[in-house]
């Protein structure tokens, strides 16, 4: 014993703390089993529980770890390396730098139209369009996201920089927004860099396209005012009331409803038009779609070009040019808000209450959207790293005037079917975004605002969610269609932020639901047969070897299946599927077991059991007040059947197939049944047999609790009768791991060329063959098991011999728990039964 050990131990002892309270099958004899397995030989296997030094090495990261974490944080090491002429052909030329034309093309017009919906002149638009395209290929996980200004966060900014100036009007609109960037950059770049990329899971699709589609409600029905040329009302109040002032005030359109309404039906009959082309021409499908994408550069070309030749004679001298429609008006040249911005605790303090709101925006459009076009590409994106990428982009844009932005599906979109091969094709983005900033602003000054709001809502129309797909969700799961619906009324009726909050916690509420109340199930065996056609394989047409054993293929032959009994999986409810034998009970857990489903669980399953089978003593109670008060019994004045066919309980089975971890809280009501059951079955014990247990810590959390062994007997001195039946597999013979391997190297050497004998070639395998047999492989070879194999075949347990009734699979563990049973039948001593209930059937028992 070590001196750290010793010293643990004279803790324990002066502590009080018992280090032993535990006797388990490997520890104590086991004097009353009908068949017990050494423990001393090489090909036994006792099972070791882990332990907290374990756990600890685990979760401590080593040197290599932390060195492969920095690396991680900077994707394109690993392949910039490696890039290649046919990277650089597929990102700059051979045809496609016209496709990078294009998404700049459209980056710069959407990137104008956004910063108006935050409350921004046009050329803040432009800045946060660069910067995010010029950082994100540094830390990007995906060659397809085009990170800059989107419709709904633009609208989130837009609502944040009112709501401080309606407090602190001397605060100008840029220096709140850059702020918010700055402050919600941080945020999600702490995310990315603690790894916790897997919070975004939480946000269900049913949430996000909720949130899409409200959006697009909100922003779209804010922008026909600007389109219609309507003023006199906030197109920042909730969308119902936008709506109906938009009514109203119908009859005060201006001339801006021309040069809105009918770039809107433009945008839209140029897409129709494209779309139809591509279906009747597959062949040039890929042109028709870069066509189609360019439509809002056309169109907007087009109106400033009618906008230009209607005001060419007003003075841009005028701060405010009376012209006959709203156009943008002077765009400075370059970045003329460069700087640092400016961030103090009052600025924080006063959009504070905004941060989850666009935290969460920030993430659910970047993340849905990189993981998205990841499955199409066929490439896995790290949420974890999204972040990083999204946080650094915010950190930096506000030093050139940016505010906040992320990932755009439209743009994303152009971009992919461009054909990309790297991140690094967004650079051509930036630069034609930087051609814009410095060369094209004198072409800005003409742009009729009216058709920049038909642009914005072209734009968002896309991200409200179609009809069938609401209906596949109908299909899939009516519940989170009512979380659609949530959603979405509660953005229209109020706003974006609390359209997200709702949809979020009404998911996790259904979550927890879900979690809290999880159905357990109870199962039957039943006897299953492959079928081809209307003909079962099986008896006569079952193979056999050249030595004239079964090759027992579970697909050719008859086997055992287990389904619930309630037939609550669909299964066909004219079989009968019943306990596969009396008093013995298998029940699966359906989603996990923790503490808030435990109690629903094993409620449930006491129920069941004690309406199922009686008590084994009859005479438990010889007086009436000896019954307790929840158990009274039936009414004196009713007539008693004393007749009772039902078993005595004798074991129950827990699949674990679907639990991972366990808690003090679960074991503790499991304990708790088990003494209650133990109560039901006085003088007898329960045994509890454990099947599919998947994770070493929950077997240690059962054994401490007394599971995975027989129960002891009141008195302590050893264990009721029972029978223990293991799994073993072969580790030699034909059936093994080696020997497969040995014929796969027979079979490759075969077809090469042979220059000697194979035999000569062959690996030598180590023999297992020692001085004394395993009793185990004795019993088996004694049995005949292998006896028509010809093979020198070699087995060990699968589970612990120190952990009995933990099982593999069902089978064996049903298998155990009928022969306990059995042989505790045949041993079972017969109970005086009262006069009035001679006539009980002992078969039943």
């Amino acid at each position: 014993m070590s001196t750290r050990t010793r010293i643990g131990h004279g803790l324990a002892k002066g502590l009080g703390i018992k280090l032993n309270y535990r006797n388990e099958t490997g520890t104590t004899p086991v004097t009353r089993g009908e068949s017990t397995f050494s423990v001393e030989t090489a090909e036994s296997y006792v099972e070791a529980e882990p332990t907290a030094a374990e756990w600890l090495a685990d979760i401590t990261p080593s040197r290599r770890d932390c060195l492969n974490y920095v690396k991680s944080l900077f994707p394109f090491v690993h392949w910039l390396p490696f890039y290649n002429t046919q990277w650089l052909i597929g990102d700059l030329v051979a045809g496609k730098f016209v496709r990078r034309i294009t998404i700049g093309a459209v980056v710069v017009p959407q990137g104008m139209a956004y910063a108006k919906l935050a409350e921004l002149p046009v050329e803040f638009g432009l800045y946060s369009s660069f910067m995010g395209v010029l950082i994100y290929w540094f830390f990007a996980t995906s060659k397809d996201i085009t990170i800059g200004p989107v419709a709904v966060m633009s609208t989130i900014t837009g609502n944040v920089v009112l709501h401080v100036q309606a407090t602190r009007p001397d605060i100008p609109g840029h220096v709140v927004a850059s702020a918010l960037a700055i402050i919600a950059g941080a945020i999600v770049l702490f995310l990315g860099l603690a790894r916790l990329g897997w919070l975004v899971d939480f946000i269900s699709l049913a949430s996000i396209s909720a949130f899409m589609t409200g959006s697009a409600i909100n922003i779209g029905c804010g922008q026909v005012p600007t389109m219609m040329g309507i003023t006199g009302f906030s197109t920042r109040a909730p969308t119902y009331r936008v709506v109906i002032n938009t009514l109203k005030n119908l009859p005060n359109t201006k001339l801006d409803a021309a040069m809105g309404l009918t770039a809107l039906a433009m945008l839209y009959i140029i897409r129709s038009g494209f779309n139809y082309l591509a279906r009747k021409q597959p062949q040039r499908k890929k042109l028709w779609f870069f066509c189609n994408t360019l439509r809002t550069v056309f169109v907007l070309l087009l109106y400033t070009l009618i906008s230009f030749l209607a005001t060419r004679h007003i003075p841009k001298t005028l701060k405010t040019p009376k012209t006959p429609f709203k156009i943008l008006g002077h765009v400075p040249r370059g970045f003329q808000d460069a700087g640092v911005p400016v961030i103090n605790k009052e600025i924080i303090s006063l959009f504070a209450s905004e941060l989850p709101s666009s935290v969460i925006v920030l993430l659910i459009e970047h993340i849905s959207i990189a993981k998205s076009f990841g499955r199409v590409g066929n490439y896995i994106i790290n949420p974890s790293q999204e972040m990083i990428a999204i946080g650094v982009s915010n950190l930096l844009a506000p030093f050139l005037g940016g505010y906040p932005s992320t990932g755009s599906f439209s743009r994303t979109a152009i971009k992919a079917k461009a054909g990309v091969r790297t991140p690094l094709a967004g650079l051509i983005t930036a630069v034609v975004v930087l051609i814009a900033i410095y060369g094209l602003t004198a072409v800005f000054y003409y742009i009729p605002s009216a058709s920049l709001s038909a642009v914005i809502i072209h734009a968002v129309g896309d991200l409200i969610t179609p009809p069938n797909t609401v209906y596949q969700f109908w299909k899939i799961s009516p519940l989170e269609v009512l979380v659609f619906f949530t959603g979405v009324l509660v953005t229209v009726f109020s706003s974006i932020d609390y359209g997200i909050y709702a949809t979020v916690c009404f998911s996790l509420a259904i979550f927890l639901f879900r979690a809290f109340k999880a159905q357990g199930r109870f199962l039957g065996r039943v006897a299953v047969h492959s079928v081809v056609g209307d003909h079962i394989i099986d008896g006569a047409d079952a193979k056999f070897n050249s030595d004239g054993a079964p090759t027992n293929d579970p697909d050719k032959s008859k086997r055992n299946i287990y389904l619930p009994i309630d037939h609550m999986d669909g299964s066909n409810p004219t079989l009968q599927v019943e306990h596969p034998y009396p008093g013995i009970f298998i029940y699966r857990f359906s989603e996990g077991f923790n503490y808030p489903n435990a109690g629903h669980y094993l409620d449930y399953m006491v129920r069941e059991v004690m309406r199922t089978c009686k008590r084994t003593n009859p005479v438990s109670f010889p007086r009436l007040g000896d019954r307790p008060w929840n158990d009274p019994g039936t009414s004196r004045k009713t007539v008693v059947d004393v007749v009772d066919d039902r078993p005595t309980l004798k074991a129950v089975i827990l699949d674990f197939s679907s639990v991972n971890n366990i808690d003090i809280t679960s074991v503790q009501n499991l304990i708790d049944v088990r003494n209650q059951l133990d109560r039901y079955t006085d003088p007898e014990r329960v045994q509890w047999h454990l099947a599919c247990i998947n994770n070493r810590w929950t077997k240690r959390a059962l054994v401490s609790a007394g599971f995975g062994y027989p129960t002891p007997d009141d008195d302590g001195t050893g264990f009721s009768r029972w029978k223990p039946i293991f799994s073993v597999s072969e580790i030699g013979g034909a059936d093994s791991a080696a020997a497969a391997a040995d014929d796969e190297l027979r079979r490759r050497q075969s077809r090469a060329p042979q220059k000697h004998d194979i035999e000569n070639v062959q690996p030598e395998v180590d023999s297992l063959e020692g001085s004394s047999q395993h009793s185990l492989d004795k019993q088996l070879h004694a049995s005949g098991a292998y006896a028509k194999t010809g093979q020198d075949v070699r087995v060990t347990v699968v589970h612990g011999l120190n952990r009995p009734f933990f099982h593999i699979d069902l089978t064996s563990a049903l298998q155990s728990a009928i022969a306990s049973a059995e042989l505790h039948d045949s041993h079972r001593p017969v109970h005086p039964m009262p006069k009035e209930t001679s006539s009980i059937d002992k078969r039943s028992d």
